[in-house]
């Protein structure tokens, strides 16, 4: 087989970088300011921002135990959330997150890495409660409360609209 011209080798090389680069500016922008609140034993919540100016339909989560035993992926598409919590973490655990904007062209790169702790389960509740053995409202998201008393109301109409369609046959 006879090798290729070397102008035809160079405009294949050519081409191939111009390629790559439109790849690249099509790639949206990394998230920034990746944070971690809301650290619990068992759960923590991620947010962070994006520049403006590309169009987002998504992110993807990468979270890593730190010691190696445990790595998710996480992948939200259609959705404008610039939050996630994460879920079945390990208590009194490290683990180290990144965060990639999805675009309408393919995937940025990932966001710096942001390592954190998990509580033990002893730090739930304050040192100076005297009651420790109570159950109280302070360790409850207001969110997560929000979402409880939105899923109630959903139960709610979806009975009584049952009840209603039920009677309507009936006469």
């Amino acid at each position: 087989m006879a090798p290729f011209p070397a102008c035809l080798n160079s405009a294949v090389l050519v081409l191939f970088s111009c390629d790559l680069c439109l790849v690249r500016a099509n790639r949206p922008p990394s998230p920034v300011n990746v944070t971690v609140t809301h650290l619990k034993a068992n759960s923590a919540t991620v947010s962070w921002d994006v520049p403006e100016g590309d169009v987002i339909i998504g992110y993807a989560i990468s979270q890593q135990r730190q010691d190696g035993q445990m790595q998710r992926f996480i992948r939200e598409v259609n959705t404008t959330n610039r939050a996630c919590v994460l879920w079945d973490l390990a208590e009194d655990a490290d683990y180290i997150i990144q965060v990639q904007s999805i675009g309408l062209h393919g995937e940025s790169q990932a966001s710096k890495r942001v390592h954190f702790r998990t509580l033990k389960e002893t730090d739930r509740l304050p040192s100076n409660s005297s009651n420790q053995g109570d159950i109280t409202v302070e360790g409850l998201d207001k969110e997560r409360q929000l979402q409880t008393g939105e899923i109630v109301i959903i139960v709610t109409v979806l009975l009584m609209w049952a009840e209603k369609v039920s009677i309507c046959q009936y006469h």
